[in-house]
């Protein structure tokens, strides 16, 4: 209890402190969401990145010099998943590990049946409970940050699972308040993973990118992404799915934080 109040205590002095002027020169250049959100959201999201980024690690990988820029447009849009809600700040995660492009990491890879096959994969993000770190590629966040009309968006994707860890599973459930709510939520997140798999077999266009047909964990993580940038075709195929998340993240993209009219 004690250690608790302190650290809540801890956190609102954090997130009172004066903000540097030049966050918001960088989070206005990097990432348009930031420049379309309420002023009154703004600041929430300026007061988050003042905790997450007192309590969790940068480290920057292959030669990398992290700098402010990094650390904010990254961090930035871990907190958007944190905006009107209660939050410990990815209790899970201790540090980011930060490439400047894409990695090789070595391991197996399914071709089908019993057949695998050993090499190297080349990942963009990833994360991974047991070591508390998310591993992300510098110019893929910054890419992903300044598009959001392809609905894909490795940061997004990556907290997401860091929100799914908040209850020790991997089950594509993230920590909900009570077993009604756990209940609704594997109803309609069965009914939209399986809709997935099943336009993936079938080659049908989709709102969310087919990876999210590979497991649970997965649909969450590409689920998350369409949420937030791709909200309104969400919202009118997948009128239950986009409820499920407005509920959890306490956000209507749609109505409060619209996608930009696609050029031409």
């Amino acid at each position: 209890m004690v250690f608790g109040f302190l650290k809540k205590r801890r956190r609102r002095r954090l997130r009172a402190r004066l903000i540097p002027a030049t966050w918001e020169l960088i989070l206005t250049r990097n990432l348009p969401f930031f420049r379309r959100l309420p002023r009154q959201d703004q600041a929430e999201l300026l007061g988050h990145l003042q905790v997450f980024l007192a309590e969790k690690k940068f480290e920057g990988c292959g030669g990398l010099e992290l700098n402010d820029e990094i650390r904010l447009t990254i961090a930035a849009q871990a907190c958007l998943l944190l905006l009107h809600r209660e939050t410990d700040y990815y209790p899970q995660l201790s540090s980011i590990l930060v490439y400047p492009s894409s990695y090789n990491v070595p391991g197996e890879r399914h071709l089908e049946g019993p057949i695998w096959e050993e090499g190297e994969q080349t990942f963009l993000g990833h994360a991974t409970n047991q070591l508390g770190s998310i591993v992300v590629a510098w110019d893929a966040a910054r890419r992903d940050g300044a598009n959001s009309l392809d609905g894909q968006n490795v940061v997004l994707h990556e907290f997401a699972h860091q929100l799914d860890f908040e209850n020790y599973t991997t089950d594509g459930a993230p920590a909900l308040a009570s077993p009604a709510e756990y209940a609704t939520w594997a109803e309609v997140m069965t009914r939209e993973f399986k809709a997935l798999q099943a336009a993936d077999e079938a080659g049908s266009p989709t709102v969310l990118d087919t990876y999210g047909a590979t497991d649970p964990a997965e649909f969450f993580a590409v689920a998350t992404e369409g949420f937030f940038e791709r909200p309104r075709a969400l919202s009118a195929r997948h009128p239950q799915l986009y409820a499920e998340l407005s509920r959890f993240f306490r956000q209507d993209p749609a109505r409060d934080f619209p996608e930009p009219a696609a050029p031409g």
